[in-house]
């Protein structure tokens, strides 16, 4: 059965890649700032599950779905991608600060038995602040207007700043390697 990733991140992409499996990328067609929660958990599975119902009602064939949503939890607030510069910077320059986390929703829907699972993936991180100076090649670097919470913790930039993580690495490409298997898996 063909598997299909419904996102355009290049981060989940590389992580399925990694995995090993064949698949094709289908972006969903929905508006994301309709879908709104203050519980940063709810906020990505809402968003990976209408991802999932926005790809389901458009193809016509069997196929294993995985979708996924990620922000960034910072002292109460959700981080999405950073909107401008500004946002950015002050997003990095925050995260020495207090210690944050990553989560992530995820959804795999198998249209052949309608089959769906859902998970929740957390991880907490700690930063030493970051310099000036790298955060302004970060900017520079533009990548991180990508990320949620304009964070890439993989690059290496980034890595000597790293005090503690709290969970699963691969986590920060808005994708666990061990928990996708164990969802595709559950819905086979």
């Amino acid at each position: 059965m063909k598997i299909i990733l419904g996102s355009s991140s290049q981060f989940r992409k590389q992580m399925l890649q990694e995995m090993g499996y064949d698949f094709e990328v289908v972006s969903p067609d929905i508006n994301e700032k309709l879908i709104r929660d203050v519980n940063p958990e709810k906020l990505v599975l809402s968003l990976a599950l209408a991802k999932a119902k926005a790809i389901t009602n458009n193809i016509k064939y069997p196929a294993t779905i995985i979708t996924a949503d990620q922000v960034i939890s910072f002292d109460g607030t959700i981080r999405e991608k950073p909107k401008d510069e500004q946002d950015a910077r002050s997003f990095l320059l925050s995260y020495g600060i207090k210690p944050s986390k990553v989560i992530n929703g995820i959804v795999v829907t198998n249209t052949l038995n309608n089959k769906q699972v859902t998970a929740i993936d957390i991880v907490e991180f700690y930063l030493e602040p970051l310099t000036k100076e790298v955060i302004d090649e970060l900017i520079k670097q533009k990548i991180i207007f990508q990320c949620a919470g304009a964070l890439r913790l993989e690059d290496p930039l980034m890595k000597p700043f790293i005090k503690e993580i709290r969970g699963t690495p691969d986590s920060f490409m808005g994708l666990s390697k061990k928990l996708t298997e164990s969802l595709l898996k559950e819905v086979a």
